[in-house]
């Protein structure tokens, strides 16, 4: 491979240069450095890498040969998910985080010189297929923005009882499917269920024609609370491992029939798509943002002196099927959420429930104040009654059969950006009988 020396810098410091092409221009320099399951295409094995510019570093060949060492008497990256690697805890993960740094480092010679094991250790993007980053067991998603909570209380209760009273007291949540979690680029079957029309007395079983994508940030747990403790508000964020884009697919028609009283059940159970990348925690540290002021005050398990969330700006795009025009639908921020992922995983846990490392969190649809930033079609079109135009002319309220639906998101900070790959998702009927 070429060898491109590069700077990266710090706020407080030039860190070191990298020696790694292309990196420090890169949405995955040297400051991200997320993790993922990959195989190469010619191989079937799995293992744990990190994106380094538009190479993967496979982990689990520099731990074969002596360059990463945990106190885990087992391998850490010849597995087939981060679950156990996530299980290790914060001061783990901290630890291998540094030293991957190191051994990108201009300064460290023990992976640039050793160009056997170099040739062995970082492969091209373009020779390896990604995996689900993790084995899901759960799969949780919460209702935590304000406006988009409003947004969607306007359209069906109107503006006088927009947001339901328990909302600004608990991050409202519902158990979703982690069986049909997909990894990006998982063609989307459009669902059938019961739909009601307005001028008719029973519902009809048929596909969804409000088929609508939901903008959303998914957190993975690496510590759980096998004993059932509850997680301390102030002390959740030692359990959280890294985020990922999330995309919780939802067909409105089917959801209106069936969510009385018990909420979404098949418009929301048959596709959730994730990014492949998970982007630590600890990356996104400096882009840590105060959330406004919570008011009402919430209930004392979930009292943070200071709220905070990553500043993560979020942008979705639309594909129609045989165009190569994407038209930008939204453009939010990860900070427009009201409650933060510390209360989330608190209130998730206050009667014991027991996460386990694996575990995925979604947030809720993001949306801003304006309609550019509302995350879903529903809010953008008012429920399909006032259709948006595409560049290329088209016209939609909901999705159609073969358009994709493109994510994206990153952290600007310290002269670089931290980014999350794309998140894409093709909607399709060919999986129906």
């Amino acid at each position: 491979m070429s060898i491109n020396i590069e700077k990266v810098h710090s706020k407080n410091k030039t860190m070191t240069e990298s020696f790694v092409q292309g990196a420090s221009e890169s949405l995955f320099s040297i400051y991200n450095l997320p993790y993922g399951v990959f195989q190469r295409k010619d191989e079937k094995n799995p293992r744990i890498g990190t994106a380094i510019g538009n190479y993967v570093l496979d982990l689990a060949v520099l731990e074969k040969a002596g360059l990463l060492i945990s106190n885990s008497n087992q391998s850490l990256f010849d597995r087939d998910s981060l679950n156990f690697f996530a299980s290790q805890g914060q001061e783990t993960w901290s630890i291998i985080r540094n030293r991957i740094q190191s051994l990108l480092s201009i300064d460290n010679h023990e992976l640039q010189d050793n160009a056997e094991l170099l040739a062995k250790a970082l492969v091209p993007q373009a020779d390896i297929n990604m995996l689900l980053p993790f084995k899901i067991e759960g799969f949780s998603d919460f209702y935590a923005s304000e406006h988009h909570a409003t947004n969607v209380g306007k359209l069906f209760r109107g503006k006088e009882n927009a947001l339901l009273p328990n909302w600004k007291f608990l991050p409202v949540g519902y158990n979703g499917r982690a069986s049909t979690v997909f990894l990006s680029g998982t063609q989307i079957p459009r669902p059938k269920g019961q739909i009601k029309l307005k001028d008719q007395d029973a519902p009809i079983f048929d596909f969804s024609n409000k088929l609508d994508f939901e903008l959303e940030i998914g957190m993975f747990i690496g510590v759980g609370n096998p004993d059932g403790r509850r997680i301390d508000v102030n002390k959740a964020t030692s359990h959280i491992f890294g985020l990922v884009l999330l995309n919780d697919w939802s067909a409105r028609d089917i959801q209106a029939f069936e969510y009385q009283p018990l909420g979404p059940f098949l418009s929301k159970s048959f596709a959730t798509s994730i990014s492949s990348w998970v982007v630590p925690l600890e990356a996104l540290k400096d882009s840590m943002t105060p959330l406004p002021k919570q008011f009402p005050e919430c209930v004392e398990y979930l009292q943070q002196a200071s709220p905070m969330q990553p500043n993560i700006k979020l942008r979705v795009e639309i594909q129609p099927k045989d165009s190569n025009i994407r038209t930008t639908i939204c453009e939010t921020n990860c900070t427009e959420l009201y409650w933060s992922m510390e209360q989330m995983l608190a209130h998730h846990t206050v009667n014991h429930c027991i996460m386990k490392p694996g575990d995925l969190l979604g947030s809720g649809t993001i949306s801003g104040p304006n309609k550019e930033n509302w995350g879903s079609l529903l809010e953008i079109t008012f429920n399909g009654t006032e259709p948006i135009k595409l560049v290329d002319g088209q016209e939609r309220t909901f999705l159609q059969d073969g358009d994709t639906v493109i994510i994206t998101g990153y952290c600007e900070m310290n002269h670089s950006k931290i980014g999350f790959g794309s998140l894409e998702g093709t909607v399709s009927r060919e999986r129906h009988d």
